[in-house]
């Protein structure tokens, strides 16, 4: 009977040693990582929101191109609300540059709108190529810790690269100077989120 007892115990604290270094072994996500993903996401679907608030305020929400739109910018607002609750939930601090991207992003709506409706699909297409290649980036460096969070991610991009398909489905290519204004946009995205991440 004691050797039962002692066999028992012995395999408890195996079993104890087994899950600790199970634990220890399981990867977790690097918390400045972490925060520089949420600050950044959070960023951007706020740009994005705006972006089709500059677009909606050109063409109406009535309108055929306006629809469209709009449905493009109530995934945009899903998205944003989601990222609102995170920043909370994670404790991540928000862009310094809400303001900016504010502005910055009304402006490149209403600027794309005022230039025709390829030219807003034109600046769609190239929003959402950067935000759909950069979410999924984000996927690969998020560990077994935030698999919500990658879900998340992971439906928010495949709603993005629906919004690059319906730009192409209504002519961005066809945009005057559709290669040089993709192009100037895509840097600009691309640095507002290098800058998004750190300040």
């Amino acid at each position: 009977m004691p050797y039962i007892f002692l066999a028992i115990m012995v395999q408890k604290k195996k079993s104890a040693k087994k899950n600790k270094s199970a634990k220890k072994n399981k990867a977790s996500t690097d918390k400045q990582i972490l925060d520089e993903i949420i600050r950044v996401d959070h960023a951007g679907e706020y740009g994005a929101t705006r972006i089709y608030d500059g677009q909606i305020a050109i063409f109406g929400k009535n309108s055929k191109i306006g629809k469209t739109i709009q449905h493009m910018a109530d995934q945009e607002q899903e998205h944003i609300e989601k990222f609102n609750e995170l920043i909370i939930e994670k404790r991540v601090r928000p862009t310094a540059l809400l303001p900016l991207w504010n502005v910055a992003g009304f402006a490149l709506g209403a600027g794309t709108a005022l230039m025709g409706e390829k030219a807003a699909m034109a600046c769609t297409v190239a929003v959402e190529k950067v935000i759909g290649e950069h979410y999924r980036e984000q996927q690969e460096l998020l560990e077994d810790d935030e698999k919500e969070l990658r879900k998340t991610i992971a439906k928010f991009e495949k709603d993005e690269l629906e919004h690059h398909d319906i730009g192409l489905e209504h002519d961005a290519e066809k945009a005057p100077g559709y290669k040089v204004m993709t192009k100037v946009i895509e840097i600009g995205c691309k640095t507002a989120i290098a800058i998004s991440k750190k300040i």
